[in-house]
């Protein structure tokens, strides 16, 4: 009688040492594809920001066609998968940013232009610092 308890109670530990083992594979597997979403997002829409500041800076946005268009659905569906992944500090961030780059317009060599063009970049270094920062915590 006091073998089958001995071998019941290491069947139940072994038991809650698969169950937890499990829980914790699949709750750190779940973090690291949430990480590595929000890096993939991240990435996709600082990529489109730089490029559509570059783009704006010389033309209007749909002034050449499907390029800018490409750039603007490549930022909104970046911008779209940081709304359902990061927290609200970054998505404000990323709305602010986005309202400023769609601000930016040609320049004739203005100093207002240029000092625009340099708070959107300090603008995208600070939500990029935001994303590090909530990826490193995930």
């Amino acid at each position: 009688m006091e073998s089958m308890l001995s071998v019941g109670l290491g069947a139940g530990i072994g038991l809650l040492g698969v169950v937890f083992g499990s829980w914790f594979t699949a709750r750190r597997q779940d973090r690291m594809w949430l990480r590595e979403q929000k890096l993939k997002a991240g990435a996709g829409f600082n990529t489109a920001v730089v490029q559509l500041i570059d783009h704006l800076k010389e033309s209007r946005l749909g002034d050449d066609g499907p390029g800018a268009n490409e750039l603007a659905n490549r930022l909104q569906e970046a911008r779209s998968t940081l709304y359902l992944l990061c927290a609200d500090d970054t998505v404000v961030l990323a709305d602010t940013l986005v309202r400023r780059v769609w601000g930016i317009r040609p320049t004739a060599g203005s100093d207002v232009r240029r000092a625009e063009y340099h708070e959107t970049v300090a603008l995208l270094r600070r939500f990029t610092q935001r994303l590090r920062q909530e990826i490193a915590g995930s």
